[in-house]
């Protein structure tokens, strides 16, 4: 008989290994299967199959959060930041989707009043911080300064430098005050951004989303990419740290993001009684006669 190949035994993983993950923040658990989404051999109708079932299994652990939030009385802020069609958007819709809006918000706020130029920089972001049980969706943030009013000369350097030695000030203390922030950015590629620009070109629903902002921020990619560079290197705390989202792939991203987030936040599952209907009470309608239909206007059903 020959030699038996001895099979080649996995090495554990490193101090320096679990060192460089933890590095990272919470490591999510890998799938025990691969997924159909990073499988370019996979059929449309398995990528769609698998991308509804897994949605739906986030968003029911989406619900759980927010009822922890509620319960334990937690003030969550979630940044999202990235370039334009980025995909910042769709994956906060994902997250809303599911949960209550009365205790989650999404704030995108529009240039700021000429009022509002002369106040300190963070204040009118600081009216929209979440009260205890909330959770609130920063769909682009004070990191505008770090970026869009960088790179299109909106700010002065002396306003730029003032931002970069007080953000990190600034978040501390909203995390010494009892505030979980949480910083994504989502990266994009040049390639992708400019196919997404031209969809919303030619689909009439998503022309509202491309402004002059938007035209001009593709003639100055490299400006942007290095604005990015630095507000990583100084903004990135281990109080608040930023958690960078591939993006080329829309529906990985949005699993990607939301299985991330839950991993960060030490939420458990909040024992509930059990909901049962009530059996109706037999109403008097003695007296009651519902008015003419012809009355009242009916909307057309032409479908």
């Amino acid at each position: 008989m020959g030699k038996q190949k001895k099979a080649k035994a996995t090495k554990p993983a490193t101090g320096k290994t679990q060192a460089a993950r933890l590095k990272l923040g919470t490591v999510v658990p890998e799938m025990r299967t691969p997924s159909p989404l990073s499988d370019p051999k996979a059929k449309k109708k398995d990528r769609n199959k698998f991308y509804e079932r897994e949605l739906r299994r986030l968003h029911i652990e989406l619900v759980k959060l927010q009822e922890w939030v509620k319960i334990e009385g937690r003030k969550v802020v979630l940044l999202f930041e990235g370039r334009d069609a980025a995909g910042k958007g769709g994956v906060i819709k994902r997250i809303i989707e599911p949960l209550n809006p009365r205790a989650c918000r999404v704030v995108a706020l529009g240039t700021p009043t000429e009022r509002q130029k002369t106040q300190w920089y963070f204040q009118r972001y600081t009216a929209e911080l979440p009260a205890a049980g909330e959770m609130t969706l920063f769909d682009r943030s004070w990191y505008n300064r770090a970026g869009v009013e960088r790179v299109m000369g909106f700010c002065t350097e002396a306003e730029y430098w003032e931002f970069v030695r007080s953000c990190p000030a600034f978040e501390r203390m909203l995390v010494r005050s009892g505030v979980t922030l949480v910083k994504y950015w989502f990266s994009v590629s040049d390639k992708e951004q400019e196919r997404r620009f031209k969809s919303r070109v030619e689909d009439p629903t998503k022309r509202w989303k491309l402004s002059p902002m938007d035209m001009e921020s593709r003639n100055r990619w490299q400006a942007y990419s290095r604005a990015k560079d630095d507000m990583l290197v100084h903004t990135d705390i281990a109080q608040a740290r930023w958690y960078v989202v591939n993006s080329d792939d829309k529906k990985r991203a949005h699993l990607n993001c939301i299985a991330h987030l839950l991993s960060l936040l030490p939420y458990k599952e909040v024992a509930r009684s059990k909901i049962k209907l009530p059996k109706r009470k037999p109403e008097m309608r003695e007296g009651y006669a519902r008015p003419p239909l012809e009355i009242q206007n009916f909307v057309p059903e032409i479908y």
